[in-house]
Formats: structure tokens, C-alpha cells, sequence
């Protein structure tokens, strides 16, 4: 049984409602059981720790949607410990990892084995999403039935480009007699080559280049599919003009599409790549500043339900290489909530509509019906933040094994001071 915690003082989130003020929450075992109206509900337990936030926000735990995770097969990039560790300081209370590890998590088994781990290993939520093809292959569905039933809770082939238009209708076929959720990021063959978004920096740069078409191909060729199929689709990483038109479309015609946006594409754009800088070389690739300024002046509308880190750890040897042969990605998670919270900042979006698009709405496109919300009966994943708060990031000072991160000595804004999963507190800086 978990002591009842009172936080008192508290500038509340309300994601769903997409509302904020001032008041308090109470938990008991685990779960929210009284939200107060008021700052000081005066309520006496004896039994009962008394939180003052002293009109810091409180809101969900975020739920990362797409992170790498290097369990099975990359321990020495990341381990489910690690990412625990890394996520709790950051106020990352679940996380959707990606089932491109190694083996690739196409058996019942291998997502059992990465639920046991979790429990035993972190004190975050960590939910399996399981491959569509067999060792992502495009020729051989997954037994999705048993994969649904071992706990996994939606289906990608991550990075892999299917060609084969069949088999992806079989697929998401199939998905859809499940009420399964399939998770793509779309990209084609013309990306089979490229590096970085094809553009005359590309070029002046003399690397190969990932043009725009290819993203919208491929998502156009997908949402036709699911429209045929009438299943629910996920599009993760959006980074044009043109995905988020065709997404808009889409989603005037389908109550099922939702699409995510990595924060490396609102943030940064392909002049950060400078002269051949690895860290930025990530998936999809960071565009032009046209785009991210489109995206970014959309972000508060409902188009894009999704923020993630997209977070993708890389060992410091396979970064510090020529830029065609180094890998592609970046730590995000430790860094995710200061650098959506700059888009608040910014007056780009409100502080309850961007927490939505970082709790609820992940929670929602999930099917985690008891996390993401501030509501009574709900479970206690919170956490409390200064939203105000300066820091420089050191990289040094993340928790991840590796640090390749995109934010490197950027100023950043926003802290959290304490992070509570199922009535547990996991961690805090309150003195």
C-alpha cells in the first residue's frame, strides 16, 4: 500500500480538457484519488506526506512514443536500466520502444522477455511495439494475435521500407480484424542512399540526399492502404510541409490516422548539420528551415497529436566517422520535456496543449487507458516541473551511456523537480 501523498500548491494540468489551474491532487495506492479545486484543501491524515509546489506545474508523467531501447542485443549502447535511469530524471514515466533490436521482436517471446526485464530493471513503464514483418523482411507477417496477447501494443517495421504493396495489405488487414495499431515512419527506396535532406546544402556538402517526395510516397501509398484496410495507423515522425498536407487529408477522411513529430524536426533544421557534424545526422532527416517553420507554426493545431524524442542512442565510434558512414541518430529522451517546453516558450502553443500532445494523446493512440490524464481513479504517474527554470546542457551530465545528443551546450528551459510512477515517488530534487 502506498502512503497518501498530498500535492498542494500546484498549477495543475489538465491534458485532456486542455485546462490548467491552480489547486491540488491527492494519491492513495497508487492512484489519483481527489483533485482539489483549490491551492491548500486544508485535508488532514494523519498518515499523509504533505507535497507544497509552490506553484510549480503538475501534470501526467510523459509518454515517449517511439525510443530506442538496446534491449535485446545492444546492452552496450543502452540497457532497459539505463533508459530507466535516464527517463525518471526527465519526467518520462512510459515509454513505446521500437522492436528493431537484435533479434528483432517478431515472437511472443522476445516481448514477454522485455516485459520481465522492465518489471525487474526500471521503474518507468516500458511497453514492447512488435515488427509487422518477420526480421522486418516485408515479406512475412507477424503472428500478430499472439504477439497482441504477450503484450505487445502496436506493430512497425521501424526503418525498413516494404516495397512489397501486398504484403503491406495483408498486413494492415489483418491488424484491423484486431483493432491493432500500426506504427510507421514512412520512407521509400529514393531514401536508400541518402543522408541528409536533398537540398543545395546537400550538395554543396557532397552528400547524398533524402528528397521530400520520398516521405510523402510513401505515407500517401500507406494511408490509402489503411483507408482500404480501416485500420488504425500511426504515422511517427512526420518532418515536411508536404506529410502534414497529405496528413491533414487523411485525417478529414479517417477518425483512425494520428501522426507524431520528432523534436528534433521543430527544433533544428539541416544547417545545424554545419561542416559534416554527425550528431545531427538522425532519422528522418532535419529539413529546411521552411519546413521546420511550417511545422512549427502548426504545431498547436490538432494535426500533429504526437511529440517524441525520438530518442536513438549511438556509441561515440559509430558517430565520429565520416558523415556517410556514421549512424544515424541521437539521445532525445533526457532533453525531451525542456525542448517542447521552448515551444511554449516561444508562444508557439499553450502549456495544456503541448502537455496533450507529450501524455494524453500518446496515452489515447496507445489504448493506455489508465495513464496520460488527470483524473480521479486514474493511475499516479505524475510529475512536478519548473517550467522557468535556466540550465545549459552539459552532456556529460546525462544519464545515458552515450551522448549524442543534438542539444549539446544549448540553453535550455524547464526542469523536473519530481517524478512519481504508480503512487511511488522515483525521483526527486526537493530539498
Amino acid at each position: 500500500m502506498n502512503k497518501p501523498i498530498l500535492f498542494k500548491n500546484a498549477l495543475l494540468i489538465d491534458p485532456k480538457n486542455e485546462r490548467e489551474f491552480i489547486g491540488s491532487i491527492l494519491t492513495r495506492d497508487g492512484n489519483i484519488c481527489e483533485i482539489f479545486n483549490t491551492p491548500d484543501p486544508n485535508y488532514s491524515i494523519s498518515d499523509c506526506e504533505i507535497i507544497d509546489c509552490n506553484n510549480n506545474t503538475l501534470s501526467p508523467g510523459l509518454i515517449d512514443m517511439w525510443v530506442f531501447v538496446g534491449e535485446p542485443g545492444y546492452e552496450h549502447i543502452e540497457t532497459i536500466e539505463d533508459i530507466s535511469d535516464a527517463a525518471k530524471t526527465s519526467g518520462v514515466t512510459s515509454i513505446a520502444c521500437r522492436p528493431d533490436t537484435n533479434p528483432i521482436v517478431d515472437e511472443a517471446e522476445l516481448v514477454e522477455y522485455i516485459k520481465r526485464k522492465s518489471i525487474d530493471k526500471s521503474e518507468v513503464n516500458i511497453y514492447p511495439i512488435a515488427a509487422l514483418t518477420k526480421k522486418h523482411g516485408g515479406e512475412t507477417m507477424t503472428e500478430m494475435g499472439s504477439l497482441i496477447e504477450a503484450g505487445a501494443l502496436g506493430f512497425s517495421d521501424a526503418y525498413n521500407f516494404n516495397n512489397n504493396t501486398n504484403v503491406l495489405k495483408n498486413a494492415f488487414t489483418y491488424a484491423s480484424n484486431y483493432d491493432a495499431l500500426i506504427l510507421q515512419n514512412s520512407n521509400s527506396d529514393l531514401d536508400k542512399y541518402g543522408v541528409v535532406n536533398e537540398s543545395e546544402l546537400s550538395m554543396r556538402l557532397g552528400l547524398p540526399g533524402v528528397p521530400k517526395i520520398s516521405e510523402a510516397i510513401s505515407l500517401e501509398r500507406e494511408l490509402m492502404i489503411a483507408e482500404y484496410a480501416a485500420n488504425k495507423y500511426h504515422s511517427i515522425c512526420i518532418s515536411t510541409r508536404e506529410s502534414y498536407e497529405i496528413i491533414k487529408r487523411y485525417k478529414d477522411l479517417l477518425s483512425s490516422v494520428t501522426c507524431g513529430i520528432s523534436i528534433n524536426n521543430l527544433k533544428l533544421n539541416e544547417n545545424d548539420i554545419g561542416t559534416y557534424r554527425t550528431f545531427f545526422k538522425v532519422r528522418p532527416p532535419l529539413r529546411s528551415e521552411a519546413d521546420r517553420s511550417f511545422l512549427l507554426e502548426n504545431i498547436s493545431n490538432d494535426i500533429i497529436d504526437v511529440i517524441t524524442s525520438n530518442h536513438d542512442p549511438q556509441g561515440t565510434e559509430s558517430k565520429r566517422l565520416p558523415f556517410e558512414e556514421a549512424e544515424y541518430g541521437a539521445v532525445g529522451i533526457e532533453t525531451l520535456l525542456s525542448a517542447s517546453l521552448s515551444l511554449y516558450h516561444e508562444g508557439h502553443i499553450s502549456l495544456p496543449k503541448l502537455i496533450k500532445k507529450l501524455t494524453y494523446n500518446p496515452a489515447k493512440i496507445l489504448n493506455l487507458d489508465n495513464i496520460g490524464s488527470l483524473e480521479v481513479g486514474k493511475k499516479a504517474d505524475l510529475i512536478l516541473f519548473d517550467k522557468d527554470i535556466p540550465w545549459v546542457l552539459d552532456a556529460d551530465n546525462l544519464k545515458t551511456k552515450c551522448k549524442n545528443t543534438t542539444f549539446e551546450n544549448q540553453k535550455m528551459q524547464g526542469k523536473v523537480l519530481l517524478t512519481m510512477v504508480g503512487g511511488n515517488i522515483i525521483h526527486s530534487e526537493i530539498n
